[in-house]
C-alpha cells in the first residue's frame, strides 16, 4: 500500500517505517499517526515482520514533534482525544520488538515516539529533547511518564522544565538511548540489533516485553507472579522445546512462534 506521509519496507523479517515529511522535519500530524497505526495493524499478524524499526527521512530529523500549525488550532476538548497518546501506547504494547533509529532531531512528540519503542539508537549528530513548555504546554503523549521511568524523576524534571536539548552522547550517558553511533552506521546498527532479536523465540520476546512493561508499575509480589505465569506459558510452547533441543544438538534453532 502507498502512503502519503510514510514509507515502509520489509526485509529479512524486519519492517521499517520511515516518516517522510522532510519539508517540515518529519513533524507528526494526525494523518501521519493514522498511517503508522495502519501499518502496525497490517504487520501484527504478518509472520514476515518480527521486528519494527522507526526512522525519519533524510539525515536532519527523526521526528521534530507534533505539527505546530495543527497544535495551535487544537481546543481543550480536542486535547482529550486519544490521538498521539493512543498510537504510542500501541507501539509500547506491540507484540513485536520495536527500535527507534534516531537519525536527527527527536523533539517533543518525536522523542515521545522514540520513548515508546523498546530500544533507542541515535546518530551522533542527533538532538533529543522535550521543549513543549516553550509553547506553554507539557509533553502530552507519554513524555512526562516514560522519560522519568527511563532516566529517573530528577533528570526528567530537569529536561522538561528547562526544555534542554541533549546531544546523542549525553542521551546515552543518562540511559535515554542505548548507543550513539556515526550517522552512516545508524541503520546497520539498528539492523544488527534487530538480527539479535530475530534469533530469539518470538513468543518469548512478546512475553518478556509484556512482563517488563506491566511489572514496572505494580508491586514486586504481583510482578513476580506475572513473570511466573509468563514462564509457565513458555514452558509449554513448541519454541521452548525447539530452543532446548537445538542447544543440545549444537545447531541454530528454527522458531515458529508457537
Amino acid at each position: 500500500m502507498d502512503y502519503q506521509y510514510i514509507k515502509t519496507e520489509i526485509n529479512n523479517r524486519v519492517g521499517t517505517i520511515m516518516i517522510d515529511r522532510p519539508e517540515v522535519r518529519n513533524a507528526l500530524n494526525l494523518d501521519t499517526l493514522k498511517e503508522i497505526e495502519t501499518v502496525l495493524e497490517e504487520w501484527r499478524n504478518n509472520d514476515q515482520v518480527l521486528v519494527v524499526i522507526f526512522r525519519g527521512s533524510g539525515e536532519k530529523s527523526f521526528a521534530a514533534g507534533a505539527d505546530i500549525a495543527q497544535l495551535q488550532k487544537r481546543t481543550m476538548l480536542e486535547a482529550l482525544q486519544p490521538n498521539m497518546t493512543a498510537v504510542y501506547r500501541k507501539i509500547e504494547e506491540y507484540e513485536k520488538a520495536t527500535i527507534a533509529a534516531i537519525n536527527g532531531y527527536a523533539l517533543g512528540g518525536g522523542l515521545e515516539l522514540a520513548l515508546a519503542c523498546d530500544i533507542r539508537i541515535a546518530a551522533k549528530h542527533a538532538k533529543l529533547g522535550l521543549p513543549e513548555l516553550n509553547l506553554a504546554i507539557i509533553p502530552g503523549a507519554g513524555g512526562t511518564q516514560r522519560l522519568s521511568r527511563l532516566v529517573g524523576k530528577g533528570k526528567a524534571i530537569e529536561m522538561i522544565l528547562t526544555g534542554d536539548i541533549l546531544t546523542a552522547e549525553k542521551a546515552e550517558s543518562i540511559g535515554l538511548i542505548s548507543k550513539a553511533v556515526a550517522s552512516d552506521e545508524l541503520m546497520a546498527e539498528a539492523k544488527e540489533m534487530a538480527d539479535k532479536i530475530l534469533k530469539k523465540g518470538p513468543l518469548a520476546v512478546r512475553l518478556a516485553k509484556t512482563v517488563i512493561h506491566q511489572g514496572a508499575d505494580i508491586d514486586m509480589g504481583t510482578a513476580l507472579l506475572l513473570e511466573k505465569f509468563a514462564q509457565t506459558i513458555l514452558m509449554g510452547s513448541e519454541d521452548k522445546y525447539e530452543g532446548t533441543q537445538a542447544f543440545l544438538e549444537k545447531r541454530a534453532p528454527e522458531f515458529t512462534g508457537k
